[in-house]
C-alpha cells in the first residue's frame, strides 16, 4: 500500500490528543488519566461554537451533561456503549470520566479551545450528585 495516500496514526499516552486537523475538522482520542476519576472531576465544559461528537471505542465512559444555560443545571448521566455517536450539542455543560481502559474517540471543529470553550467549576454539591449519579450509571439504574 501506498503510504503517502493513507496516513496511519494512534494515541497510548493518557488523557486528550488531537490526532488529525483537515479543513476545519479535527479527530482526537480521549484516553483514561487520572483528572477524569469521578473523584476528580470539578468542572464542567461547553463549546459555543459547536457541537461535539463522542464514540466510546474501548472500556468504558460515563458522559454527563448539565444543561444548556449560563449556569450548569441538573445533570444527567449517560453510560456510553460501544460504537454509538453521542453528539453533545452546542452549549451544553459537560464532562465524562472513563476506566482505565477507556478509549473514547471525539470529533470536533479545529477552532475548539479555551476562548469558545468556557469551564465553570461545581459546587460540592454538584460534585457529589456526580458520585451518586456515576454509582447508579455503574449499577445500571442510568439517570
Amino acid at each position: 500500500m501506498n503510504r503517502e495516500h493513507i496516513e496511519i496514526t494512534s494515541y497510548n499516552g493518557e488523557g486528550y490528543k488531537p490526532l488529525i486537523d483537515y479543513q476545519g475538522w479535527r479527530v482526537a482520542i480521549l484516553r483514561y488519566c487520572e483528572e477524569l476519576e469521578i473523584h476528580n472531576i470539578k468542572t464542567m465544559q461547553k463549546h459555543d461554537e459547536t457541537d461535539e461528537v463522542f464514540v466510546l471505542l474501548d472500556g468504558n465512559c460515563t458522559l454527563f451533561a448539565g444543561g444548556k444555560g449560563e449556569n450548569i443545571e441538573e445533570i444527567e448521566g449517560i453510560v456510553m456503549e460501544p460504537y454509538q455517536l453521542y453528539n453533545v450539542k452546542k452549549g451544553v455543560w459537560h464532562t465524562h470520566t472513563l476506566d482505565k481502559k477507556g478509549r473514547v474517540l471525539i470529533v470536533e471543529n479545529q477552532d475548539t479551545c479555551e476562548e469558545n470553550s468556557p469551564t465553570k467549576n461545581l459546587s460540592e454539591t454538584q460534585m457529589e450528585n456526580l458520585c451518586r449519579i456515576q454509582t447508579a450509571c455503574t449499577k445500571g439504574n442510568v439517570q
